[in-house]
This record gives C-alpha cells, sequence and structure tokens, in this order.
C-alpha cells in the first residue's frame, strides 16, 4: 500500500485534548511576553507611576512659566542662582510659585522639580549699570531687565 501524502495525514490527524489545553497555555504565555517585552503594555500600578510622574512634570513646567513670567523675574532668578542647591526647593515653595490656583497648598516635590528645571534654563540676569545724572555727582545704580 502507498503511503499517504503529508495533506492527507494532516486532515485524518486529530490533536488529543491535552495537546490542544497546553498549546493554548504556551500560546497565551508567549502572547504576553510578546506584549509586555515589545508590545508597550503595563501593569496597572506602573501605569498608576508613570500618570503620577507626568501630572509632577506638568505642574513642575506650570511653576517654571510662573517664575518666568513674574513681574521682577529676572531679579528673583539672580537671587535663586545665588543660593545653594538643597536650599532652591525652599525659596520657590516661599515665594509662591509652586502652588497650584485652585489648591490650598503646593504639591508635593514641586518646588524640587521645579528648581531643578528652572536650574537648567537659560534666563536673562538683572545688570547693574552706573549712571552719573544726579544733581549732586552721586552715582546711581539702575536694574535694566
Amino acid at each position: 500500500m502507498a503511503e499517504k501524502s503529508l495533506l492527507l495525514r494532516w486532515e485524518d490527524w486529530r490533536p488529543p485534548k491535552w495537546g490542544l489545553f497546553w498549546s493554548c497555555v504556551s500560546v497565551s504565555i508567549l502572547t504576553m511576553v510578546v506584549g509586555f517585552t515589545w508590545g508597550g503594555w503595563v501593569t496597572g500600578g506602573t501605569a498608576k507611576e508613570m500618570t503620577q510622574e507626568a501630572r509632577r512634570n506638568l505642574a513642575a513646567t506650570f511653576c517654571v512659566n510662573r517664575f518666568v513670567t513674574d513681574a521682577d523675574a529676572a531679579a528673583q532668578y539672580a537671587k535663586f542662582m545665588q543660593i545653594s542647591d538643597w536650599q532652591r526647593d525652599e525659596f520657590i515653595h516661599e515665594g509662591g510659585w509652586a502652588k497650584m490656583p485652585p489648591l490650598d497648598r503646593p504639591l508635593a516635590g514641586i518646588a524640587d522639580l521645579c528648581a531643578d528645571k528652572l536650574a537648567t534654563i537659560q534666563m536673562p540676569v538683572a545688570k547693574s549699570t552706573t549712571g552719573a545724572s544726579t544733581t549732586d555727582g552721586a552715582a546711581t545704580t539702575t536694574v535694566v531687565q
């Protein structure tokens, strides 16, 4: 008798129930591995952390914007750059730039993140120039912004 072709053998094959079960389990595990490594899937905890980080960055950006658009921003920035790194967040907190409008108090950690962002921006510093335009001959100092 002649041997059956591969196509006929495939049509006649009936997998056992345990084979179907383990195939489904294997495909499920493989799908999860591919999804979490290359597909961009994250767990609920990671999604919450990512959301909180995005909120902190948004609030810090708002703080930087409030600082930069303040009336005496150049003078405040000069003071800000003169204080030590570990006191800058307190300077931001006391200035009120870290407070979000609908809230009564600043969010935790926003002043520190705002200070870090402010330390990296380029902002013109107030220059002092000496003029000789007084009636008694004394020099005057004016702040140019």
